[in-house]
């Protein structure tokens, strides 16, 4: 088990899917973490999920905000920072997670949805590091960041233009920020899930042919749940990682490196 004993971590997005996965994992690994999203109850019940998983004898806190990472940007984006660093003042890792995927048709995508997806799954990702990281590097302190992108960020696929769009962003982004931010002592990786089964992805995986798809064109043949992401992210966060900086790790069973499936 990797220690996180005696950080703290920030997990947007966290009260469901990937982030509530991670959010557990990092509790088990002895960190204190406070848990993001949008709705309050499913805030509160990942909060007591979490809680239940802290480690025997340990001191660790869990905590939950609310908040709209697009209304109000960027405002409210340091309001929400502001508010966490409240609730356990010790963060020093930060998991930005949160995202939406809305598209349509490329020829029949409009404006809002377009506006909307970027605004979350680019701009908060910016905006929420660039707002922690001023926090660290004001208090002389170090930090460490992972970004949740997709393998959507390399591997193109229809009706996903503007998400395709915005994860390959996010990684840009985590080479980018790791180059300004490491000479600060903050360490920028990146995590890239294939398909897992979270509420986002649940209305696809309900079609039996589809399942069986996606699980043919990927080489461990495994359509996992969300935990499968969750140890990548607390490898990234810990002292072992301590010279990986830039890098996307994709947890994708193999897909990304699959160029023509077994038809």
């Amino acid at each position: 088990m990797i220690d996180l004993g005696g950080h703290a971590a920030l997990v947007t997005g966290g009260s469901q899917g990937v982030g509530g996965a991670v959010a557990q994992q990092l509790v088990r690994c002895g960190a204190s973490v406070v848990i993001h999203g949008l709705e309050a109850r499913e805030v509160e019940a990942q909060v007591e999920t979490c809680r239940r998983l802290v480690p025997l004898g340990s001191d660790a806190v869990v905590a939950g905000i609310v908040g709209d990472l697009i209304a109000g940007q960027p405002d409210n984006i340091a309001r929400l920072i502001a508010e966490a660093f409240e609730r356990v003042p010790a963060i020093d890792l930060l998991v930005a997670n949160a995202g939406t995927y809305i598209d349509l048709p490329f020829l029949e995508m409009p404006y809002e949805r377009l506006d909307r997806t970027m605004k979350l799954n680019v701009y908060a990702y910016f905006l929420t590091v660039q707002e922690t990281a001023r926090r660290w590097v004001a208090a002389g302190r170090g930090g460490r960041v992972v970004l949740v992108g997709s393998i959507n960020g390399r591997l193109s696929e229809d009706v996903h233009v503007a998400y395709d769009a915005s994860k390959g962003a996010v990684e840009a982004m985590v080479r980018s920020m790791a180059v300004s931010l490491a000479p600060l002592g903050i360490r920028v990786n990146g995590m890239a899930p294939g398909l897992v089964e979270t509420p986002l992805t649940a209305p696809a995986l309900a079609d039996p042919t589809f399942r069986e798809w996606m699980r043919r064109h990927t080489p461990n043949r495994q359509v996992p749940g969300p935990e499968a992401c969750a140890g990548a992210v607390a490898f990234l966060l810990s002292d072992d990682a301590w010279h990986v900086h830039g890098q996307m790790l994709l947890v994708d069973g193999g897909m990304s490196a699959w160029q023509q499936p077994d038809p």
